[in-house]
């Protein structure tokens, strides 16, 4: 449990401990004892299960506020405490009648500068040679301050109302969702038919696409879901990963909503939303778990210790599943994408028809390979047309997608019993594979594990799944600035 309050004067010697353990100039004693005596600072200690964890402090100047200090003992670090003194004395800031709050950071300090962009702080100059040490000191100000502190504060209730759009690669989404779960509305304009005629996702045509999409989406969702902008308390979006000019359109969007709102800014992780997207289904689906990713862009093995944190267990070393899955379609003249046509002349064909191979099956990492079997593939389909023999394209994508399928489930098995994991969610387009799904379940059955998979809608891209993943950002306080910047190799861990 952590409890905020006001510093008091017995809390000086612990605060001294901790700030000298922070920084290499520390303050004094004097100046702790010498700060708490004046009516135009507020100081405030975190107290975790009774022992003191942090403290911050503030000083009003008119509109403004300047956060003077703020550290958390080493020990204490990672788990949430700065962020909720940060925001406790923003509220109290607020009460006091700051708009804004303001700041310096050493240039060097990278840690702090990501804390507190994710705080929804923006770079707005620069003091040369600053600091004692030579760096140069960066000035950092907060957006208006209201508007976060209130859907802080409406979050923590459980009753958070957030627009979220997702545009990471060919698909304009937009969704508003209430709490974390009540899907208000759900709009998605795909691109798929602009990119079959190339046999893949062009990356200027995707750019191009969602700028012509995004305000009609984003009205549309809007409009369903019977909200404006001044209803909302956040707007989220996906910052990352995906293909780089996409990701810009939404991201832009995104910040110009929240620039002329004033509303609270979050980034949220692409393949984290995906993981979510299982929640959105099953609300009673709770960490530790493992999560299979395998979409077009992604194959990896995920372990969820809980909500938020992620560690990578394996992943391709090469092609991922549903970019396999399209090279094979395209090398047999079906079109794109692969996945549901391979899928559908699967289910006509034999799975043990022809031995393709199955790559690392038997290795003790979680790592898969995907690139060997679409070679076998293409060997195979050379010598059958090479000796005139008409191709078998049921038995060929059935027998493709057997040893796809094999590897996937012996690794999250793997993955499974070393995590010792509760749950599986299989998250991702190539989710909607029966195959895949119906082998995975049978497979965890066996072990007393159960699968979740989100519905068939919810597996391709949405915006909905950003909404989810976005509803705890805005309960723990993790909000972007305005010079966030798209990413589009952005990975998969806490903070993402």
């Amino acid at each position: 449990m952590i409890d905020i309050r006001p510093m008091l004067e017995s809390d000086v010697p612990g605060v001294l401990a901790i700030e000298r353990a922070s920084f290499p100039d520390p303050w004094t004693e004097g100046l702790f004892r010498d700060e708490l005596g004046r009516e135009d600072r507020i100081w405030k200690v975190a107290l975790e299960d009774g022992r003191l964890a942090g403290y911050g402090g503030v000083m009003i100047v008119d509109v403004e506020a300047h956060l003077m200090d703020v550290a958390v003992a080493p020990e204490a670090r990672g788990r949430g405490i700065g962020r909720a003194l940060l925001w406790e004395l923003a509220a109290d800031a607020v009460a006091a009648g700051a708009l804004r709050m303001t700041l310096e950071v050493a240039s060097s300090n990278e840690t702090a500068l990501r804390f507190y962009r994710s705080a929804g702080f923006d770079v707005a100059g620069r003091r040369p040679a600053y600091y004692p040490s030579g760096d140069d000191a960066l000035l950092l100000w907060s957006r208006p301050l209201a508007p976060h502190v209130s859907a802080k504060r409406v979050a923590l209730k459980r009753r958070d109302l957030i627009l979220a759009i997702e545009s990471s690669c060919d698909e304009t989404a937009a969704s508003v969702m209430r709490g974390g779960r009540e899907e208000l509305s759900s709009v998605v304009a795909s691109q798929v038919d602009f990119h079959a005629r190339f046999g893949g996702v062009v990356p200027e045509i995707a750019s191009r696409k969602h700028t012509e999409a995004i305000v009609g989406v984003v009205d549309q969702a809007l409009e369903t879901a019977g909200v404006t902008f001044a209803d909302l308390d956040a707007i989220a979006v996906t910052a990352g990963p995906g293909l780089v000019g996409a990701l810009v359109v939404g991201l832009a969007y995104a910040k110009g909503v929240a620039c002329s709102t004033g509303l609270p800014l979050i980034g949220v992780n692409h393949l984290e939303g995906h993981i979510y997207a299982a929640r959105l289904l099953d609300p009673d689906l709770e960490p530790p778990l493992v999560a299979l990713l395998v979409s077009g862009g992604h194959t990896m093995l995920v372990s969820v210790p809980e909500w938020g944190r992620y560690e990578v267990l394996g992943g391709t070393l090469d092609d991922a599943a549903g970019e396999a899955f399209d090279k094979v379609a395209k090398l047999l003249g079906l079109g794109y994408p692969g996945g549901p046509v391979i899928s559908r002349l699967a289910a006509e064909g034999d799975p043990k028809a022809i031995p393709f191979p199955r790559p690392m099956l038997r290795t003790d990492d979680l790592d898969v390979s995907l690139s060997g079997l679409k070679t076998a593939v293409i060997q195979y389909v050379e010598r059958e047309r090479r000796e005139g023999r008409e191709l078998r394209l049921n038995d060929i994508a059935a027998s493709f997608q057997a040893a796809v399928t094999e590897v996937q489930v012996a690794k999250t098995l793997k993955a499974v019993r070393a995590h010792d994991a509760k749950a599986v969610v299989l998250a991702g387009g190539v989710a909607a594979n029966p195959v895949l799904r119906g082998s995975l379940r049978s497979a965890l059955a066996t072990e007393g594990v159960a699968l979740s998979v989100p519905p068939l809608e919810l597996c391709t891209d949405n915006a909905s799944m950003i909404a989810a993943a976005a509803h705890d950002a805005l309960r723990a306080g993790r909000f972007l600035g305005l010079d966030a910047d798209a990413n589009p190799a952005m990975r998969l861990g806490r903070g993402a």
